[in-house]
């Protein structure tokens, strides 16, 4: 009832990128399906026995790989990847490695590798069913694998296997089922009958869910009591071909280029179906229903029906024709089976792309353009071609090249990037006399070559007829710059050289006329007609002009043509050196200590002229005054230098000025008397020299001391007119303390504020109150009702005795009578003196009103005379307050 063996493919280790690709979505990766496979061997192996299979995922590639086995004594391997015995094995004798297999694509040689790793069989241990002949006890039991189809309409529950155990014949068993399906999710898939052991499957399974569940037994007696070890329960879903083909994209685009030979690999087109691939439900199988358009084959294309690689089959793709393709591409399930098996469509798009197979052509077999001489940088044509290729590609973009008719590379046709078009540019000037007229020969090609065996046509060259206009060129001088060579000294009015122009413009007749654009010392002069050259100054090659002996001068040549063109030429007169310069002694001046130490001084001489009209120079010291040759002498060191010596060890301090007679080697030698100017003064330690015509000669100039001195000046007066103002305001001053007697001197009790009013209520008042305060009428009262800001309270107010103010001589005094008695008839207005407004007491107050200086009538009673003994300040108060009524 149960196979004696089992034979397993088993892998280890996860499913590689490759098979999950092969599975899923582009793109695919090729290799085996697993990189580590176990299989178990039986115990006995026949020669030539099928033992396992290994599976390669190819991806669409054209042919089968080869595959190799690494003990080709005990294996072989064909190449479907089905692995048989070579000859009779035994599990003992099994290789302890791993095998490895090995796959190669004899196209790219590119290699795969997987290993396998061989295991002896398990042993299956059987199950005794309750047999009454049979009186054995079997200490352990199992249950075969399950095979349960998916999808199965039932009805449910549906009994799957009935399991029972020997130890119930002698006491009651409880069977129970644990594990995925059963009491674990998703649960009650799986249930089993507790006491006759039946197990049953509640529902619809579906293998692309779950493809297998895993489940153990139980059996335990009345007290719960374990009388079997658990069972494992292995149900495999069986697939059913529930699923169509599904291809990972709906449109598949791909490209071949045009002119593709057949046999051209264009794409791969996949599709996966979640059925089992290991069974026919889920091996698929493609091919075309359709092609679009149908030109110029209807089958241009073929695909591989298994990988869903497509090829061409047929020549003939052109671009320019047909542009692209569209393909209706079927995938069936059941190994392609079109009775049973299901399908599914999907639509692959070929671009076809393109190739240089078609030159550029010009538009016309010749072109014509005009310039002017002498221009440069400008386009005379545009060259104008058509290319079929695809635009705006290296196939499609023009090159042009000259290949004939400018051997002196005068121009050049660049590309114009947006047109195509080739622009015919003069890159070096034209010249109308030399060549009116210039044919040039041009080739158009693509940046890429042609593709192989085409040929460019005659259609690819063409000529261009180039005109020269003629314009009125410039005047030139020839050679530009012209070299003389003359001594200096030429005299006024010598004829020098004739420097004429030429008139390039052979075809104009035109007259030239000269002038003079540039002479620097005005030495020179140029003849307007003829352009010849003379002098009108002596030429001296000392001049600061003359820079290294050349002297340049610039003259115009100027046409008649219409406009005008006038050239420019310079002549360079290299002068020649006479002796015309006398040697100068250098330095001019020097200094030397009263005692001098060393006591000589290195001179030379300075010559306007060239070797051998110059060095070396003789030296001697002038025979007067005749103490120069006494206090002095003068040696030669060298051609050029000479040494000045005091003959005598103490010179005065003073300015000397030493005659020295300097003569050069010329051919006719020129002598100079030069004067050396020699300071002598008293010098420190160190050799500087300290008196004080030494300090004169390094200190201030005279215009810097006059300053100094008048900023002196200006000083002082200032200073001098500050204190004079000071005094002048101290007589003021003392003068002002004069005028006021020193008892009647009240100043240091008034206090001056910046204040010069209360406001615009203080300031609206009537002053002739001040001088006649009895002339108020009683109609001017103010109305009840109507009162000031600052007026005290309307009160009745204690009435005072009236009291005659002290006479007192001067103004201040009658300006202060008038105001106490224009006070004292207006108790309830403020004082017009004052600017402060008091807060009012009431009528009770001790102290009385201080609003009024009518103090006469509030403090008749006290006794004023102790101010008197306060001094000379208060006694004034004392008799105004304290006197008699007189």
């Amino acid at each position: 009832h149960y196979p004696n063996y089992i034979v397993a493919l088993l892998p280890l280790s996860p499913p590689s990128q490759s098979a999950a690709e092969s599975r899923g979505a582009p793109p695919c990766r090729p290799g085996f399906s697993e990189g580590l496979y176990t299989v178990m061997i039986p115990d006995i192996t026949e020669k030539g026995q099928p033992l396992f299979n290994v599976r390669f995922v190819s991806c669409g590639r054209g042919g089968l790989v080869q595959f190799e086995c690494s003990n080709p004594s005990d294996f072989r391997i064909e190449a479907d990847g089905v692995v048989y015995a070579a000859k009779a094995l035994q599990p003992s004798t099994l290789p302890a490695s791993p095998l490895l297999i090995k796959a190669t694509d004899p196209t790219t040689q590119q290699q795969w590798v997987t290993q396998v790793r061989l295991a002896p069989p398990i042993q299956v241990k059987r199950i005794d069913f309750i047999y009454s002949e049979l009186k054995r006890m079997k200490r352990d039991w199992v249950i075969p694998p399950i095979n349960v189809p998916e999808n199965s309409r039932g009805p449910f529950p549906q009994e799957l296997v009935r399991i029972r155990s020997d130890h119930d014949k002698n006491r009651s068993l409880r069977y129970s089922v644990t594990g995925p399906g059963a009491d674990q999710p998703p649960n009650g898939i799986f249930t089993i009958d507790p006491i006759s052991g039946e197990l049953s499957v509640n529902k619809p399974l579906d293998r692309e869910h779950i493809p297998s569940f895993h489940l153990r037994a139980h059996a335990v007696d009345l007290n719960g009591n374990q009388v079997e070890n658990p069972i494992d329960i292995n149900i495999n879903v069986i697939d059913m071909n529930d699923n169509r083909p599904e291809f990972g994209h709906q449109i598949w685009n791909g490209t071949v280029p045009e002119g593709s030979k057949p046999g051209t690999f264009v794409m791969t087109v996949t599709a996966v179906d979640k059925d089992d691939p290991k069974t026919a439900n889920g091996m698929l199988r493609y091919k075309i229903l359709s092609q679009s358009p149908e030109s110029p084959n209807p089958n241009m294309f073929t695909i591989n029906n298994k990988t869903g690689g497509i090829i061409t089959v047929a020549a003939g793709l052109d671009r320019e024709k047909v542009s692209q393709y569209t393909l209706i591409i079927q995938a069936t399930d059941t190994e392609g089976n079109p009775m049973y098996g299901l399908s599914n469509t999907a639509t692959a798009v070929i671009r076809v792309t393109d190739v240089n197979d078609n030159a550029p052509e010009f538009t016309a077999e010749a072109f014509f353009g005009r310039v002017h001489e002498n221009q440069v940088n400008v386009i005379v044509a545009n060259l104008s071609v058509t290319d079929k290729d695809q635009p705006n590609t290296p196939a499609w973009n023009a090159v042009y090249k000259i290949i004939s008719g400018d051997p002196f590379g005068k121009f050049s046709v660049p590309t114009d990037p947006t047109t195509n078009e080739g622009l015919v540019t003069v890159v070096k000037p034209l010249d109308f006399e030399l060549n009116k007229t210039h044919l040039l020969k041009i080739e158009a090609r693509n940046e890429v070559p042609l593709a192989r065996g085409i040929s460019s046509p005659r259609q690819s060259t063409a000529t261009i007829s180039i005109q020269v206009l003629d314009v009125n060129e410039s005047p030139y001088f020839e050679p530009n710059p012209k070299v003389i060579r003359l001594e200096e000294g030429v005299m006024p009015e010598t004829d020098l050289v004739p420097f004429p122009a030429k008139d390039p413009d052979q075809f104009m007749h035109q007259s030239i006329s000269y002038s003079k654009l540039s002479d620097p010392a005005n030495w020179l002069r140029i003849d307007p007609r003829t352009g010849r050259i003379s002098t009108i100054a002596v030429l001296d090659r000392e001049s600061p002009h003359v820079k290294n002996s050349y002297y340049n001068a610039t003259f115009v040549a100027l046409d008649n043509g219409k406009p005008a063109a006038s050239g420019t030429g310079t002549l360079q007169i290299y002068l020649l050196d006479i002796n015309d310069n006398a040697p100068k002694v250098f330095p001019h001046e020097v200094e030397i200590c009263e005692k001098p130490e060393p006591n000589a001084i290195n001179i030379t001489a300075l010559d306007g002229d060239l070797i051998p009209n110059a060095g070396p120079f003789a030296f001697e010291l002038a025979h007067k005054p005749l103490d120069v040759r006494r206090n002095w002498t003068i040696t030669r060191i060298s051609g050029d230098y000479a040494q000045l010596s005091l003959r005598i060890g103490f010179l005065e301090s003073g300015i000397y000025e030493i005659p020295i007679i300097i003569t050069d080697s010329g051919n006719l030698p020129m002598s100079n008397t030069s004067y050396l100017r020699i300071k002598v003064c008293q010098c420190d330690i160190n050799g500087d020299c300290t008196d004080q015509q030494h300090i004169r000669a390094a200190g201030l100039g005279t215009g810097a001391i006059i300053s100094i001195l008048l900023c002196i000046i200006l000083l002082l007066i200032l200073v001098l007119m500050f204190v004079v103002w000071m005094k002048r305001r101290d007589k003021e001053r003392q003068a002002k303390q004069l005028l006021i007697d020193p008892e009647d001197d009240v100043r240091d009790n008034i206090l001056k504020y910046d204040e010069e009013g209360g406001g615009e209520e203080d300031q609206d008042y009537d002053l002739s109150q001040l001088q006649q305060p009895d002339t108020l009428e009683p109609d001017a009262i103010k109305p009840v009702g109507i009162r000031r800001l600052d007026e005290r309270p309307l009160h009745p107010e204690p009435q005072y005795p009236m009291r005659s103010a002290a006479p007192h001589p001067g103004d201040i005094g009658d300006f202060i009578n008038e105001g106490l008695k224009a006070a004292d008839n207006d108790p309830t207005a403020p004082p017009y003196d004052s600017l402060l407004v008091f807060d009012y007491e009431g009528s009770c107050s001790t102290a009385g009103s201080l609003s009024s200086l009518n103090s006469s009538s509030s403090g008749g009673d006290q006794d004023y005379d102790y101010l008197n003994d306060w001094g000379p300040r208060f006694r004034k108060l004392a008799d105004m307050y304290g006197g008699s009524d007189d």
